[in-house]
């Protein structure tokens, strides 16, 4: 099956968001919400496993802080909390304070020329991943992408596969035709659930996972100027993630 698109996951995938973004913008809500509440990296590591922002705060709530009576009711609680948190994180991505990962502007733009299609599916909000491809690629950069899938469009999110079903399906594309973009255990296990073929390239918090599921995985995507390392699978003598090495992945994922 020829690739004709490529899936890509936002959060530890595109930038290194988690750790001086997300957490960050997180903490700086709690601290205007008048909340002695402070998310640690280690913490935060923890914290990852649960995805979505708000499942996050309840999460927190539930387990480390039992006893903690909300304001206002939990729910409304928890989303004005939230909302918070995404002014933040769209300050800090204007402050420039979280910039792209190796490889990403670079292969953005040659699948773009070779005309791949290209989509999301992150379990952040839309208005994150906005922020991020304005501040990072330019104002058109949404653009680019022909689907967006992000926050709340289904129920389930990661490690269950219906933010990918979601976006094949609004593609119109089977997932033999495709290959999707990772970073952590929760991402592979949604991907791979979905027929999709994944490269994985791990951050901090995620390269102690276990990607055994992968088609590739690497340090990051890398540069020509910036190489990458190999961590599981066959580069095929490439020192960084081009279209070339990207189709073969694909090739090899589809015909064992």
């Amino acid at each position: 099956m020829m690739l004709q698109a490529l899936i890509f996951d936002v959060d530890g995938t595109l930038a290194d968001t988690e750790r001086d973004g997300h957490r960050v913008a997180f903490n700086r809500a709690f601290a205007a919400a008048g909340l002695e509440w402070e998310w640690s990296e280690a913490l935060y590591g923890e914290l990852l496993a649960i995805t979505g922002g708000k499942e996050r705060i309840l999460h927190y709530m539930e387990t480390y802080i039992p006893h903690f009576t909300p304001p206002q009711p939990r729910d409304e609680f928890i989303k004005q909390l939230h909302l918070a948190k995404t002014d933040h994180y769209t300050a800090l991505l204007g402050e420039g304070a979280i910039p792209l990962r190796p490889g990403v502007k670079r292969l953005l733009q040659e699948a773009r020329e070779a005309d791949l299609r290209l989509a999301i599916a992150t379990t952040t909000t839309p208005a994150n991943v906005e922020a991020l491809l304005i501040h990072t690629l330019g104002s058109n950069a949404p653009s680019w992408f022909e689907v967006i899938a992000a926050g709340d469009v289904v129920p389930a999110k990661k490690p269950a596969p219906d933010i990918y079903h979601y976006a094949l399906k609004k593609m119109g594309l089977p997932a033999d035709r495709c290959l999707a973009f990772e970073d952590s255990w929760n991402g592979i296990c949604s991907a791979t659930a979905a027929a999709l073929p994944t490269i994985i390239s791990v951050n901090g918090y995620t390269e102690k996972d276990d990607f055994s599921a992968a088609a590739l995985v690497v340090d990051h995507w890398g540069e020509p100027n910036l190489p990458f390392t190999p961590i599981q699978g066959n580069v095929s003598g490439s020192r960084w993630l081009d279209l070339n090495l990207i189709r073969k992945i694909h090739a090899t994922s589809n015909h064992g």
